[in-house]
């Protein structure tokens, strides 16, 4: 019924942790559920043996040795033995509401793309995968616990077999290859559809030791600028916010709003200029200047801050 494909980083700690952790519930999803590991980073083969995985020990990768998207998806897309496709990172829990989602889209329509926003988990421990309620406990731990991430965190693409023909030499781990995905969709007339309310994909915190200078070098490194560069620049970035429809729990419907979103964009990054110069020209100072009343009154900083926000727990890098 459907292929999951992804590559890895290296099982190691954690990361050996949290990626079984993912890699075992996709093959929960379903008796049939076909699953490729793309890569031959330290223990991948090992893990697919134990957990009967496809494994891909070859794949093309930028000069700096990271996985090109181009060759994943090119190749997944000839071996699958499924129709349908999903890329998701390594280190995502999906439960039994992807699949139904995925039943529901099926019976909609042929073509879609189904991408979605990731709940960030901290998890360090495996996952019981025999207790009857698993699924259930990974749900609410994520959204009692966890935090929502916005929409620029595109974590997993479903779509049929041949949706992605032809791909520039985008890299995975690094910025802007998956806003070029979402662009690509809506330049080729798919409809894209956000999956967000109805399935909760769980994220597994870690760091980023398994790149040279962590969460910079995923950012802004050699392999990150020649994403943007290659996906033709901002013009041709799109993230979940532009999905063209929504699913909900009673329904399919168009998001027809998905056009403000760039505008949207814009205006938040206008906003968030603004909060940094502010921050940094008058929150911080005031802070400085009233620690000793603070101190008195036994308020903290963090006291401070918590009183003046309200509603959704938001992530850091997403105010």
């Amino acid at each position: 019924m459907l292929t999951l494909f992804s590559t890895p980083k290296p099982f190691r700690g954690h990361n050996d942790i949290i990626q079984r952790n993912a890699l075992k519930s996709w093959k929960l999803l379903h008796p049939d559920a076909e699953v490729i590991l793309f890569g031959n980073e330290e223990g991948a083969e090992e893990v697919c043996r134990e957990l009967g995985l496809l494994y891909q020990p070859d794949v093309e990768r930028s000069p700096l040795g990271t996985v090109r998207a181009d060759s994943l998806f090119s190749r997944a897309q000839e071996i699958a033995r499924h129709e349908l496709l999903c890329y998701s990172n390594c280190d995502i829990v999906l439960t039994q509401d992807f699949l139904r989602t995925l039943e529901r889209l099926l019976a909609w329509r042929d073509t879609f793309l189904m991408v979605g926003r990731r709940w960030d988990t901290d998890i360090a421990e495996p996952i019981d995968f025999s207790a009857p309620d698993w699924e259930k406990e990974m749900v609410e731990r994520a959204k009692s616990e966890g935090i929502q991430r916005f929409y620029h965190n595109i974590d997993y693409f479903a779509f049929p077999r041949g949706f992605y023909k032809k791909m520039p030499a985008l890299v995975v781990g690094r910025k802007w290859w998956d806003h070029w995905m979402v662009w690509k969709a809506l330049d080729l007339g798919h409809s894209v559809v956000d999956a967000s309310k109805v399935v909760c994909a769980v994220h597994q915190n870690h760091d980023y030791s398994h790149v040279p200078e962590g969460w910079k070098s995923v950012s802004s490194d050699e392999d990150a600028e020649r994403n943007l560069r290659l996906s033709g620049g901002r013009r041709h970035l799109r993230t979940i916010e532009d999905a063209t429809f929504r699913l909900t729990p009673t329904g399919i419907v168009p998001n027809r709003f998905a056009w403000l979103a760039p505008r949207k964009r814009w205006w938040r990054d206008i906003s968030r200029a603004v909060r940094g110069a502010l921050r940094t020209h008058i929150w911080h100072p005031f802070l400085d200047a009233t620690r000793p009343v603070r101190r008195a009154m036994g308020l903290k900083k963090n006291t401070v801050r918590g009183a003046m926000r309200s509603g959704e727990r938001r992530h850091w890098m997403d105010q």
